[in-house]
């Protein structure tokens, strides 16, 4: 059974920063663009970043320059390093791997960013 498990999450003050982590098991990994997805209360889950195979980056308008998106192929691991964050970067994030060429995707179970002083 595919798996994709979060973690880093937290309570941050505004200006603070965070490391997302997101390991995936049972999938060739390096065949996946994998991304970043978050939701807030009330809202619908938004793009954050995405990451293909060939490390092409893609942002979300809100959060380029601040966030950064990175992949260890070798770990089966996805990264999202968030600098300069802010109270309307409070949601739960998602990370997700989509199979290149494929409809295949998986989701892992969210993991709470809360920015607040």
């Amino acid at each position: 059974q595919v798996q994709l498990v979060e973690s880093g999450g937290g309570l941050v003050q505004p200006g603070g920063s965070l490391r997302l982590s997101c390991a995936a098991s049972r999938i060739i990994f390096n065949i996946y663009t994998v991304g970043w997805y978050r939701q807030a209360p009330g809202k619908q889950r938004e793009l954050v970043a995405t990451l293909t195979p060939g490390t092409n980056a893609n942002y979300a308008d809100s959060v380029k320059g601040r966030f950064t998106i990175s992949r260890d192929n070798a770990k089966s691991t996805v990264y999202l390093q968030m600098n300069s964050l802010r109270p309307d970067d409070t949601a739960v994030y998602y990370c997700n791997a989509q199979k290149i060429f494929s409809r295949e995707d998986y989701w892992g179970q969210g993991t709470q960013v809360t920015v607040s002083s």
